[in-house]
């Protein structure tokens, strides 16, 4: 069991050395990306979505199958795509304010940005409130 958190503790720390030298962090790159200056992040954002597409299509053509021998077969989406739309614009909302979005906040804290735990708690109180609020959103 400890060697397999190991494992997991280096694969993050090598996510975030990748992240950090990519300059995916870096708020400067984030307010270009949000100004239209740079194609920097649209670039990494679509690499990013491509290889997941492709790696979800795959998974599925092969029939991937977990640990216990069970096909991997992500659920379909239900419920009505405004869910989708009022989630993505309070995820850019916060994401273009704090300038990170939840993976880098804990990088950008390892690289000594301290004020990101500022950030980090406000993302969890958002996540809290949610819970407490999601019964009453429109499905």
């Amino acid at each position: 069991m400890i060697q397999r958190g190991i494992k997991y503790i280096l694969l993050g720390i090598a996510f975030g050395i990748v992240f950090t030298k990519a300059e995916i962090i870096s708020w400067f790159r984030i307010f270009e990306m949000f100004q239209f200056e740079s194609f920097h992040m649209y670039g990494v954002i679509g690499s990013a979505v491509m290889v997941g597409a492709l790696g979800t299509y795959f998974m599925k053509r092969i029939e991937m199958r977990d640990k216990k021998g069970q096909v991997i077969a992500p659920a379909d989406k239900t419920g009505s795509p405004k869910r989708y739309i009022y989630g993505g614009i309070i995820f850019g909302l916060g994401w273009a304010l704090t300038g990170s979005c939840p993976g880098p906040m804990y990088m950008l804290v390892g690289t000594g940005a301290s004020f990101m735990l500022v950030t980090i708690l406000s993302a969890m109180l958002g996540t809290f409130a949610y819970a407490q609020v999601k019964h009453k959103l429109p499905h």
